[in-house]
């Protein structure tokens, strides 16, 4: 047995390290020793278990794949169709020629003009290629 002044051993001032470890600046084990029994145990448990496969298994039926067949589409609008044309002013045209054309009647020039306001400042000075907007006829007849 060691005396109670040597550090480090029983009755010493450092506690004795647990079972399996070593103490500080000491190897652990013997280096020429075979293999530990807990590690030769651990081998032997992993060697037991190299067979093991794993899988899922359940009692539902299998659900058949995504049927698609019944799906329709289609596109729709909230918008009223406007029937609104376009026009492409030609040389010498006038809104009252245009309006005779599309309207039948002359006096519907006035209905061009506020439909393009946005380009138009003065009725009698539209200009060859300028495309203006003919709003559809008007079912009153005004």
């Amino acid at each position: 047995m060691t005396s109670p002044d040597t550090p480090g051993r029983p009755g010493g001032d450092e506690p004795t390290p647990a079972p399996g470890r070593a103490r500080p600046g000491e190897p652990l084990g013997d280096p020429g020793a075979a293999i530990t029994p807990g590690f030769a145990r651990a081998q032997a448990d992993a060697a037991a278990f190299s067979g093991v496969r794993s899988g899922v298994t359940s009692t539902e039926t299998p659900a058949g794949g995504a049927d698609f067949g019944a799906v329709r589409s289609s596109v729709s609008s909230t918008e009223q169709p406007t029937g609104e044309r376009s026009y492409t002013v030609q040389s010498g045209d006038t809104l009252s020629h245009i309006a005779q054309a599309h309207y039948g009647r002359a006096s519907q020039w006035s209905r061009i003009f506020e439909a393009n306001r946005d380009q138009l400042d003065d009725a009698d000075r539209i200009r060859p290629g300028q495309v203006l907007r003919i709003p559809a006829d008007d079912p009153t007849g005004a």
